[in-house]
């Protein structure tokens, strides 16, 4: 017995060292749960109240205010029916190509924007789909993390289980990031044109669609100056605003979108877009012609009819507004 009481004391001191750490594990574990529930409960209510009213604002909203110091003026929201549906396919487009068929997230997303920020050398691309900038405008801090990327999915998921596919693009037109303290598509076009949607021409509408990869540096005016926002534009211009019709056209995809919120406020140089398809344009949507097919035939009759109230000669690069369209 004497020779085992050592032992037998070392075991009981390991067990009772021990026990801080698991304590310390446990108390962890416990919290990372309940911040996620608190997390859960806190959004899946606002978004459920977000299905029938408006946002007061937003926390992007609150932190261009209370940070950056921006005057931010009060977004207008409107409903589907009020934005014109060529502004509708032209966000899609470039934006989200996959946005009514995905459940929230594109996985083949975040493969293709790891590997353009791997050519780029740098994050710029986040893979984002249209509901998880929705979720992230609403909810999130415009910092890049991991656990803010997290935390944008957990809510673009419950925004899909709650929210219709109509519902999320409103509120993306209501309160996406246009400019300094401007949100919105409706207040954004105000601004730049000092008109509302209704009254845009449709080159108008391109520039305002070009300039959300990168609101805070460029204007309407002169997103010619960024590469990226170039590409975007004239990627909207060659399939809505001045199609051209060809026997064999190249296959086209959208240039890169959904760069990461902060991405224009610390970037010091603009760079042209990789040779691959942006995040969520991966497969040609209905108003993307594939090899091999004319543009005429690639466009939906609802394009087709939008094309022929257009203008068919290409908007000035040097960024005045292209005249009216008849």
């Amino acid at each position: 017995m004497k020779l085992r009481f050592p032992a037998a004391a070392g075991a009981a001191r390991r067990r009772k060292s021990r026990k801080p750490v698991w304590r310390v594990v446990r108390i962890l574990l416990l919290s990372i749960l309940i911040a996620h529930g608190a997390y859960i409960l806190l959004t899946s209510a606002l978004i459920f109240v977000y299905k029938f009213a408006n946002p007061p604002t937003t926390v992007l909203m609150i932190y261009r205010s209370l940070v950056n110091h921006w005057d931010v003026q009060k977004p207008i929201p409107l409903k589907t029916a009020q934005i014109p549906s060529y502004l509708r396919r032209m966000l899609v487009s470039v934006e989200d190509g996959k946005f009514y068929d995905h459940h929230g997230i594109d996985m083949e997303a975040f493969k293709r924007a790891r590997e353009l920020n791997q050519k780029i050398g740098r994050p710029m691309y986040g893979g984002s789909t249209i509901t998880m900038q929705v979720a992230r405008t609403l909810f999130l801090l415009p910092n890049k993390s991991y656990v803010r990327k997290y935390l944008e999915i957990i809510a673009a998921l419950e925004m899909e289980l709650i929210l219709s596919k109509a519902r999320i693009l409103e509120l993306y037109f209501g309160y996406a990031e246009w400019g300094r303290g401007i949100f919105g598509i409706e207040r954004a076009s105000r601004v730049y044109y000092g008109k509302g949607i209704a009254s845009l021409q449709v080159d108008q509408g391109a520039r305002l669609i070009a300039l959300l990869s990168s609101p805070i540096k460029y204007r309407p005016d002169t997103l010619y100056r960024s590469l990226i926002l170039r590409e975007r534009y004239e990627f909207l211009v060659r399939r809505y605003v001045a199609p051209v019709a060809a026997p064999t056209p190249s296959p086209e995809t959208p240039p890169p979108g959904g760069l990461e919120p902060s991405a224009d406020l610390s970037s010091s140089e603009d760079i042209a877009s990789p040779g691959l398809p942006g995040p969520g344009e991966g497969s040609p949507t209905e108003a993307e012609p594939s090899a091999g097919t004319s543009t005429e035939a690639a466009v939906p009759a609802e394009d087709a009819a939008l094309q022929r109230t257009s203008s068919q000669r290409a908007p000035p690069q040097d960024g005045s507004p292209s005249p009216a369209l008849p």
